[in-house]
């Protein structure tokens, strides 16, 4: 065996290893103990094979301060015989850097501090070659060099510090929590690793395991509501807490959980004062049950034990307070306190603690109820009346009732708020509360009037809403539903209907409507069209007669009385136009007349220029004159010229030759409702061939055009509603150029001052007002201009 140097040699057992990294061979076997400076002190060993390697590995210690190079071995090969022919060669992890070698003892140095908590061991490859060749006298072979460690880290607690929770009042030995502490140190050699646990900080109340670091209560029925917060203080010491073992410190805080081992308790009993005018759903009190417990073990719920269903209560869920709330209006009159009996328990019961006594507590609250000046009271919020349409002003509508609740039972004033009655149709007396009719009530404009009754009591009002039913009377005729534009084709037969007329009427009679049509022929003597009644409040419109000529008579005016059923029967003249139209042959119109009245002033001016402006004229005069007597509100007539009638003033025809019959046909003008004779019959009526065509044609058309004019003024005359209660018709025949006779006619006779007209005296309109200074101004001019 070569000698080798080395560092130091543990003792072994049989069937270990030792430092050198001999395996035993069989129990024969020694191991080396001890080492001397320069050889090792060989013991008897095993004889086994010679080898030319005989280490396998080196040990160096860490954290070597020494100010030479640390020895850790020597590397030997049987083949160097000492002559320096043999050199050393280091490979691997560290060399030169960590290790050095010397190349021709082979001994190795660490250059360097090591620390086995950065690096454990360190494998290097060496070889031994010729120092002139540099040829490898070995093969390479590898070996280790392990740092062996010292105690020179201290336990450190990685985690903490610590927070830990436990109930409170568990019993002794509770687990807590576990504190690690971790030390770098080789666990595998000596006791540089192994760490006892103990508590510096936390007695009496809690223990910690030595070897485990289980942190346990050790105190019974700790008390959160007395300390809820632990600091502890644990220590973790390496070599088994001996002497000289480092240590190291980590802080536990230990939080006592909360338990339900306290019942709820009133601290006093309550009294609280209410307004009688509270509302409803209002919090009238609030009382709250102390708890030493927090969270879910403190809530609580709330209940009166009495009462009379006039209050409840319920928990506010953010403070746990109970709410006492109004649940029946107060009425200080009726009762004027309130005593009830209130229950807390907890929400939720803990049955470990059960036996500690009941979770529940009692206290008494009183409710004094304060006497306000209250509103009157109505007997009902919504008051109905009915009142009919035709109650004369001062009628009597309806009652409205109110009180005062008070005890005092102030007198109660009446008005009606004027918003809601703005055209003042009723009145209320201040006193008794009665509704009258302050005007004409009419159920068409207004059915229904929601009038606002105001009850006043010292300085306290209400209102009250009262719905008035406007009931109905017939007071309305039926009219027509629409506008109707009829027309009726020239080639129409006898008996084809024309239009199905309706009514509207603004009544509502109970039964429905039931409306009766008919033609007014007291006015009218329709030969034309007829009228049917369907018995369905429609009717229907006919033709009595064919052959409508568009240019003879464009227009058709028909009188319809329509009647409704109500009682009194009330019934309206209602006109329906007419217009004949050029049809086809499927009745559709083609043509219509709406452009004959523009026509007729040209025409007529052109036939009869001068006697038709006489006509009109003097028809404008009449009809002026009755319009302004009618506004006077005063009698039309004397006494005896009251009667009604139609006045047609005729000046016989004086002769004059056959010019003067020639000049027009009069029989036109004064038998307006009669068939126009052929030409045949009037030859000695014929128009002279100065003013007109003497073909049979041109004396028919003004015929025929003399005749409708006249019938179509004096129908609109008949239905006008709105004109004087007679008719005037003046008629002036013409008298002919070769009558030796003076005109009769007075338009030619306001160039005299003897005739009618300067005879005529219009002093009275300037006494009518402003509104005939016009007319009064026009005339005061064409008297003046007369008698000039």
């Amino acid at each position: 065996l070569n000698p080798l140097n080395v560092i130091e040699l543990r003792q072994c057992a049989p069937s270990t290893v030792n430092s050198l990294g001999f395996t035993r061979a069989d129990r024969s076997s020694f191991c080396v103990f001890g080492v001397s400076d320069g050889a090792a002190a060989a013991l008897p060993l095993h004889r086994r094979r010679r080898r030319s390697w005989v280490w396998n590995q080196f040990f160096v210690l860490e954290e070597y301060t020494g100010e030479e190079p640390l020895y850790v071995g020597k590397l030997h090969s049987d083949l160097d015989k000492g002559d320096g022919e043999v050199k050393y060669v280091l490979t691997g992890e560290g060399a030169t850097s960590i290790f050095t070698i010397d190349e021709e003892t082979g001994d190795i140095h660490a250059t360097k501090k090591l620390d086995r908590e950065q690096q454990a061991y360190y494998t290097l490859r060496a070889q031994a070659r010729d120092r002139h060749t540099d040829r490898p006298l070995e093969p390479e072979s590898q070996f280790v060099i392990k740092v062996q460690d010292i105690n020179d880290n201290e336990p450190k607690f990685l985690d903490g510090p610590y927070t830990a929770r436990v109930a409170e009042r568990s019993p002794i030995g509770t687990s807590v929590v576990t504190v690690v502490a971790t030390d770098f140190d080789d666990p595998t050699y000596g006791h540089s690793a192994r760490l006892a646990y103990s508590i510096l900080q936390g007695h009496p109340y809690f223990s910690v395991e030595p070897k485990t670091g289980v942190v346990r209560t050790a105190l019974p029925d700790m008390d959160r509501e007395v300390r809820d917060r632990y600091l502890l203080v644990i220590q973790a010491k390496d070599m088994i807490g001996q002497m000289g073992g480092l240590s190291g410190t980590t802080s536990v805080t230990v939080i006592l959980t909360d338990v339900n081992d306290n019942p709820p308790h009133f601290p006093q009993s309550y009294q609280f004062r209410v307004p009688e005018s509270v509302l409803v759903t209002s919090v009238v009190a609030k009382v709250r049950a102390m708890d030493q417990d927090v969270g879910p073990n403190a809530e609580m719920d709330y209940r009166i034990l009495d009462g009379d269903g006039t209050f409840r209560i319920l928990t506010d869920q953010d403070t746990q307070a109970g709410l006492v709330t109004l649940y029946k209006p107060l009425d200080f009159e009726t009762k004027s306190s309130y005593t009830l009996r209130i229950e807390a328990s907890n929400r939720y019961v803990d049955t470990l603690y059960l036996s500690t006594g009941s979770f529940t507590d009692e206290t008494t609250v009183k409710l004094l109820v304060e006497n306000v000046d209250e509103p009157p009271v109505f007997s009902s919020p919504v008051n109905r009346m009915k009142v009919s349409e035709a109650a004369p002003v001062g009628s009597s509508v309806g009652t409205v009732v109110a009180h005062d609740p008070d005890s005092l039972n102030s007198p109660i004033r009446y008005s009606i708020d004027r918003q809601s009655d703005v055209e003042r149709y009723f009145d209320i007396h201040s006193s008794s509360g009665l509704i009258r009719t302050n005007r004409h009530l009419d159920r068409e404009i207004s059915a229904l009037h929601n009038i606002t009754v105001v009850a006043t009591e010292s300085c306290e009002s209400l209102d009250s809403v009262v719905l008035i039913s406007v009931m109905d009377v017939n007071d309305n005729a039926p009219t027509f539903a629409t506008e109707y534009q009829t027309f009726v084709c020239e080639n129409a037969t006898p008996g084809q209907v024309i239009e199905i007329l309706s009514a509207v009427d603004p009544d509502e009679p109970v039964n429905g409507h039931h409306f009766l049509f008919s033609l007014n022929t007291e006015t009218v003597n329709n030969l034309s069209f007829t009228l049917r009644d369907n018995n369905d409040n429609t009717a229907s419109i006919l033709t009595l007669r064919g052959g409508f000529l568009q240019q003879v008579h464009p227009l058709h005016f028909l009188p319809v009385v329509i009647s409704d059923g109500g009682s009194p029967s009330l019934s309206s003249t209602n006109t329906l136009t007419i217009t004949v139209c050029n049809c086809d042959t499927h009745g559709n119109q083609q043509h219509c007349s709406q452009g004959m009245s523009m026509q007729l002033p040209g025409i007529f001016s052109t036939l009869i220029s001068i006697p038709l402006t006489c006509i009109i004229t003097l028809l404008g005069i009449v009809v002026v004159i009755a319009a302004i007597r009618h506004r006077r509100q005063e009698p039309l007539l004397l006494d005896d010229e009251r009667d009604i009638r139609e006045n047609i003033v005729r000046y016989d025809d004086e002769g004059g030759g056959e010019e003067d019959t020639e000049a027009f046909n009069l029989f036109t003008l004064r038998h307006p409702n009669q068939t126009y004779p052929t030409a045949q019959d009037t030859t000695d009526e014929l128009a002279p061939p100065a003013l007109l065509p003497s073909t049979s044609e041109s004396k028919e058309d003004r015929k025929r055009l003399f005749q409708e004019f006249i019938s179509d003024r004096l129908q609109e005359a008949d239905v006008d509603l709105a004109a004087p209660p007679y008719d005037s018709l003046q008629t002036y025949a013409f008298e002919g150029n070769g009558s030796l006779a003076d005109s009769l006619s007075s338009l030619d006779s306001l160039n005299s001052s003897n005739s009618l007209g300067s005879e005529q005296s219009y002093d009275f309109l300037g006494h009518w007002g402003p509104r005939f200074k016009k007319l009064a101004d026009l005339y005061e001019q064409n008297e003046e201009l007369i008698s000039s």
